[in-house]
């Protein structure tokens, strides 16, 4: 979660929009993006997939 909570901040940092801003484009809550800019670990998939969507990007998992 961290890699993605660190990802998430920075696309939002480059794009010059704030937690609410990207929020609404996600149609999530601030607080939600608040949360995964923190690393929360109980967070909703979907709701992750629809922040990463704002940015053009998919969610990518891999077995190591």
């Amino acid at each position: 979660m961290d890699e993605i909570a660190t990802f998430v901040r920075n696309k939002r940092k480059e794009a010059g929009l704030t937690q609410e801003t990207l929020a609404l484009y996600a149609g999530v809550s601030a607080k939600f993006v608040v949360e995964l800019e923190a690393g929360k670990k109980t967070l909703r998939v979907d709701k992750i997939v629809a922040v990463l969507n704002v940015f053009d990007c998919v969610l990518d998992v891999r077995h190591r």
